[in-house]
């Protein structure tokens, strides 16, 4: 989505900025419109479809990684108000999305194995969201839909839901400048809403937004943020003798939320064990 041209100052316009921008925004719409219409690799997205009308779904968007999927479809089964979990698989990894496949048939989960993506790992996340609004919720029509990262685990008893009696979304708000938009990880919607806009969650990163930042212009601009119930985040970190800096988790609400590992694969290891024991006590009897 391309910047209003007065957005651009004098330096934008010396570097062709705009230029550049609106030819890169035309071949990443491009990409969208072709990769919406691609057909899932595994599951029936017109079941599935089917069988979240009128309902409150949450849809986990999976990568690469079965122990967090199971982790997570057991914590909400026990702690998490709703009424359909779907896992939609993004993996890039074949065994990978099949160990995952196999946890949610096991586990009695409704499952997807989205389209291939060439994307970078953050831009592919944007367009698999698409992909699930174009083909899935917005044919499913349910009562209320939600996205989830798969590697946020709720810890206490969660209706994440609840907000949207009483307004049209509800998430954490991650900002840039004026701009603000809900982070893709832990975002509810109200379908009857927000049917009839052209939601896009894609990053927007010309102005500066990540990740659902695609719905600033259709959707978050047009609510007065101050007036909006929001969940709360809280960074701490993942060792008590390792700083912030060094690797953290975050709890969003009572969910918490292992985040990545920053490019270090030994901080992901020594944090994937020490997740492992918070949620030790969560798991057990599961």
């Amino acid at each position: 989505m391309p910047r209003r041209l007065a957005d651009y100052d004098l330096e934008d316009w010396k570097r062709l900025r705009p230029l550049l921008q609106s030819y890169k925004t035309l071949r990443y719409n491009a990409v969208n419109r072709l990769h919406v219409r691609k057909p899932a690799r595994a599951g029936d997205a017109g079941a599935i479809a089917h069988a979240i009308t009128g309902r409150r779904v949450l849809v986990t968007v999976a990568f690469n990684d079965p122990q967090a999927t199971a982790w997570q479809i057991a914590l909400m089964r026990r702690y998490v108000a709703h009424d359909v979990h779907l896992i939609a698989d993004n993996s890039s990894d074949d065994a990978e999305a099949a160990a995952i496949a196999e946890v949610a048939r096991s586990a009695g989960v409704p499952y997807l194995w989205l389209p291939a993506s060439r994307t970078r790992s953050s831009r592919s996340h944007g367009l698999a969201l698409n992909w699930l609004w174009r083909n899935v919720v917005r044919p499913g029509a349910p009562e209320a839909f939600g996205f989830l990262d798969d590697d946020l685990f709720p810890t206490a008893p969660s209706d994440p839901f609840a907000p949207l009696a009483a307004q049209d979304f509800y998430g954490f708000v991650r900002t840039a400048g004026a701009r603000w938009f809900l982070w893709a990880g832990y975002c509810m919607f109200r379908f009857a809403a927000v049917k009839d806009r052209p939601l896009d969650f894609r990053q927007d990163w010309f102005i500066g937004l990540d990740t659902g930042g695609g719905n600033w212009e259709v959707l978050y601009r047009h609510a007065d943020l101050a007036r909006l119930t929001m969940a709360s985040r809280i960074e701490t970190p993942y060792r008590a003798d390792v700083p912030v800096s060094s690797g953290h988790i975050e709890w969003v609400e009572g969910w918490l939320h292992e985040v990545g590992d920053g490019g270090q694969p030994a901080v992901a290891e020594d944090k994937r064990t020490r997740v492992a024991m918070m949620l030790e006590p969560h798991l057990e009897g599961e």
